[in-house]
């Protein structure tokens, strides 16, 4: 099984009044497919896609003939009849408020992170054009402040898609159902006669035997995406190949060396569409069990030497964050920097809570843990409300799973523990993680290796989660929350992320025990990417970067921290105080919460946008839910894996397949990756702009140990040695030398401490890394120059002291090997006596391991070729000679592709 793309480029082509023309093609630009869209009607969308898939050749001529067709003058050649309007890279969606509808593409994007092959691209610039023309356009006074409006929502800010990964998904459910059996799925069999045409079908080839591969697709996840109200005028008329689903969070990646094998970490953290705001404005959960500031974070382990999902090793992890389960709020009228937390709605059976938790275990299966951060002695009651009404929901639901399913609660005031010089936060919190990992287990695609089953570790026997024959399954999620679900949140997940990152490493053979500490350049590396998402999805709820850090709650932040948390603090305060209600109402109108419609209150008139959310305020439900069966049929029968992972007539109804041939481009990830029809260049190729272990965060010096998991003293990582202004010299001869290094940033780059600056790279595909932010080394003058040598010791500089005098067996081994070389010369016997006395015989013992029989410094004698290769050889020879050999089955066929691929 395979996952196939979507349409790669976009060219909007219009003629003059009447309509537009999408052209999208693939990468390798060789297939297109064109959308018509009708500018004449005013508030209508009327969209034509033939379904026809059109060759290079095909699409010139259409558009020759719509461009003659529509001049003004028939062979009139000053004047075009087809102008080009945008270049793209996607369609986000069409919008429409009181006028016509506008369409909004994708302009500028950015590659952010690479999963076996498949790009993650980030949303750089957008572009909306209206589409009805200016003859028939119906004007409204209040268009021009609805269209300000939904444009406040910065689609260039943390907006990622991808062409031909589900980000919407985990990667377990991803390759989950790549591993589904074939013949339980529907195959899709509807093609027209382009798609199934066969130039060489007269000719008696068979099309099916051995060549045929299946490409599948399944329906997104809809609570992670963003446009799925923007793609619904047009989901049923268009192709799925035009439908490109957006998320928002954070993406991030970074490259891990060990000793030179590549390893990718990634953090993906997508936010729920549902409830859906800012800070304090949506707390809490609606009436349908979606929270607010709901954010599901996944970071995934591979090995990049090895790009495929079925050859490759992959593991991830999930945990989730979001608002406390239950109907509360905070009045902000009062301008308090604390307003009082309020208990809106009395909920006795645990109905918004049953629905929350109903929706995990469908995704995640159990257990579902939940560690709640808030505070439990307080002088006045404030977060101690939530604890209790949480601890009475989760109480009530326990009565009726059984108890092997029972929802895990536990309760721990991180901050109390905080103020007490006594206790170490993270070492609780590290207690914590290693006892909800056992639990959940993780996702690996691979069975475990043998040097683990020959020499298991204690505590991986102890691992929880669903171990099947192709690998291990994560079963089961911990849903951390305190009370914005910002700063404690992001320290708690990072400890259990560090905690399963250690695990998925151990899985994979990459250390020999499931333990990483701190100070190693791993976890050094696993804490800026986390971070930089912690910033990332602060700023997007609270309005301002993490008040607190990791190295905050290790006590080791240096003292200008204080000073930045002070300015984030006031940061975070005024955001909230003056600038989040026009946030939320753009978020309202951008998801479609609000319709703007004639004749009724727009969207700034409305007192409060509760009646918005909550659907049951409005209209009450058809079906009353069980208070006592409070979980989805059938979920529970399939526990403790997630039911939406499980085969079943539901499920299968989600997914599409379809069967290619194996040499198809649109499933070719190799072309993908690599593009072999464009020209590359180093400097712009992502691998090596990405952020480095070995470049930003092991030390310089040669003789230190390369190893990431080596525990480094606080000024020998490589960003101290950069930052240290003695060292500035040493840093410009390796900045020079430095193959790998990316190109200087601008000013405003290096000074940037929050990704979204990183919107002001106008790249089209620029490949510099989102959090990877170089040291710009400046000179003091212009004539400086190097004056002082550096003289460092062998010791430094080799690792070992070369004044020590060899130990006796270093000094044998080497006689032995001056004796083989003189051997070769037959020298006389004295040589010989002199090896024998010191009995080096016992010492070692030499084993020849070449393929080749004679192989030494002075004469080699070459293998025999097997019979297979000398045929390949003389083959080869003959070809040379104009000779050819007759075509083979296998020759037609690939032939056949690549005519079909190019020119049809």
């Amino acid at each position: 099984m395979k996952s196939f793309k979507r349409v790669y480029k976009l060219l909007l082509n219009f003629t003059k009044q009447m309509r537009y023309f999408l052209v999208g093609s693939n990468p390798a630009e060789t297939k297109y497919r064109v959308l018509k869209i009708d500018r004449t009607e005013p508030k209508d969308l009327v969209i034509i896609d033939d379904k026809h898939v059109y060759t290079q050749q095909e699409v010139r001529e259409l558009l020759g003939r719509l461009d003659l067709g529509n001049r003004t003058k028939i062979g009139q050649k000053g004047s075009s009849g087809l102008s080009r309007a945008v270049s793209a890279f996607g369609v986000v969606g069409f919008v429409r408020f009181l006028e016509g509808y506008y369409i909004v593409l994708i302009t500028k994007r950015r590659k952010m992170a690479d999963i076996g092959g498949h790009a993650i691209y980030k949303i750089e610039d957008t572009n909306m054009i209206y589409i009805p023309n200016d003859s028939v356009r119906v004007s409204h006074p209040d268009e021009a402040r609805y269209l300000r409006i939904f444009q406040n929502v910065d689609l260039s800010s943390n907006f990622y898609f991808s062409y031909s990964y589900d980000l919407s998904h985990s990667l377990q459910y991803n390759l989950t159902v790549l591993r589904m059996p074939l013949e339980t799925l529907k195959t899709e069999t509807t093609q027209t006669r382009q798609e199934s045409f066969d130039i060489f079908e007269d000719e008696g080839l068979s099309t099916q035997g051995g060549s045929g591969v299946f490409g599948i697709c399944s329906k997104p996840y809809e609570k992670y995406v963003w446009n799925g109200k923007l793609l619904d005028a047009v989901k049923n008329t268009v192709h799925r190949d035009w439908l490109l689903y957006i998320i928002h969070g954070f993406c991030g990646q970074s490259k891990l060396l060990i000793y030179g094998r590549p390893i990718y970490v990634t953090l993906i953290a997508r936010r729920s569409s549902k409830f859906a705001g800012t800070r304090f404005l949506k707390r809490g959960a609606n009436c349908e069990g979606d929270v607010a500031n709901e954010v599901e974070t996944e970071q995934i382990l591979y090995d990049a030497s090895v790009m495929s999902f079925s050859a490759g090793s992959y593991s991830s992890y999930v945990q989730v964050r979001g608002s406390v389960p239950l109907y509360w709020s905070q009045d902000i009228s009062t301008m308090m920097p604390k307003p009082p937390i309020t208990l809106d709605q009395a909920d006795p059976f645990a109905h918004v809570a049953a629905l929350h938790f109903d929706q995990m275990l469908q995704r995640f299966g159990s257990p579902i843990i939940i560690l709640n951060l808030v505070k439990e002695r307080e002088k006045r009651k404030h977060e101690r409300i939530l604890s209790e009404e949480l601890v009475a929901a989760v109480t009530y639901l326990n009565q009726f799973l059984p108890p092997e399913h029972a929802i895990i609660y536990i309760p721990w005031d991180m901050a109390k523990y905080t103020k007490s010089k006594l206790c170490n936060v993270l070492d609780r919190l590290n207690v914590i993680a290693e006892s909800v990992v056992k639990k959940t287990g993780f996702f690996v695609n691979r069975p475990d290796s043998y040097c683990s089953i020959l020499r298991p570790d204690e505590k991986w026997n102890e691992l929880g989660g669903c171990v099947v024959s192709t690998g291990r399954l994560q079963t089961g999620v911990l849903r951390t929350n305190c009370v914005d679900c910002l700063d404690r949140t992001n320290t708690a997940q990072f400890m259990v992320g560090k905690c399963a990152l250690a695990y998925q490493l151990y899985s994979l053979g990459l250390i020999d025990k499931p333990n990483l500490q701190f100070d190693t350049d791993a976890v050094r590396l696993f804490e800026e990417l986390y971070e930089d998402h912690g910033d990332t999805l602060s700023l997007q709820y609270g309005g301002s970067q993490l008040v607190h850090r990791v190295k905050t709650y290790r006590k080791i932040a240096p003292w200008t921290q204080h000073s930045k948390d002070i300015m984030q603090t006031l940061s975070r305060y005024y955001s909230n105080a003056f600038s989040d209600a026009d946030r939320q109402d753009s978020i309202n109108l951008f998801l479609g919460v609000f319709k703007p419609t004639e004749g009724k209150p727009h969207l700034w008139e409305l007192p409060t946008d509760f009646y918005l959310h909550h659907k049951n305020t409005l209209s009450l439900s058809q079906t009353r839910r069980s208070y006592t069966y409070w979980w989805t049929t059938g979920v529970l029968k399939h526990l403790p894996l997630p039911f939406d992972e499980v085969t079943c007539a539901e499920n299968r109804r989600k997914l599409t397949v379809k069967k290619f041939h194996k040499y198809e481009e649109e499933i070719d990830i190799h072309n993908e990756f690599f593009r072999p029809y464009e020209l590359s260049s180093f400097d712009e190729t992502f691998c090596l702009a990405m952020t480095n272990s070995t470049r930003d965060f092991m030390p310089k010096n040669v003789g230190i140990d390369p190893s990431p998991f080596t525990v480094r003293k606080p000024d020998e990582t490589g960003k101290s040695v950069l930052g240290n202004k003695s060292n500035r010299e040493e840093t410009v001869l390796q900045r020079k030398t430095a193959a790998s290094a990316p190109p200087p940033p601008s000013e405003e780059a290096v000074s940037s401490s929050s990704e979204d600056d990183s919107g002001t790279d106008k790249e089209d595909e620029g490949a510099v890394s989102q959090r990877s932010t170089p040291v710009k080394v400046t000179d003091t003058g212009e004539n400086t120059k190097i004056t002082e040598t550096v003289v460092q010791s062998t010791k430094d500089v080799y690792g070992v002291n070369l004044s020590d005098v060899p130990s006796e067996d270093d000094l044998t081994i080497y006689a032995r090997f001056v004796q083989l070389g003189q051997s070769q010369h037959k020298q006389d016997k004295n040589s010989q006596q002199f090896c024998s006395k010191h009995h080096l015989d016992r010492v070692i013992n030499l084993i020849p391991i070449s393929s080749f029989s004679q192989d030494n410094i002075y004469e080699v004698q070459p293998p025999r070729a097997d019979r297979k290769s000398i045929e390949i050889f003389h083959a080869h020879i003959q070809a040379g000679r104009g000779n050819m050999q007759p075509l083979g089955k296998d020759d037609f066929l690939m032939y056949r592709e690549y005519i079909r691929n190019r020119y049809m």
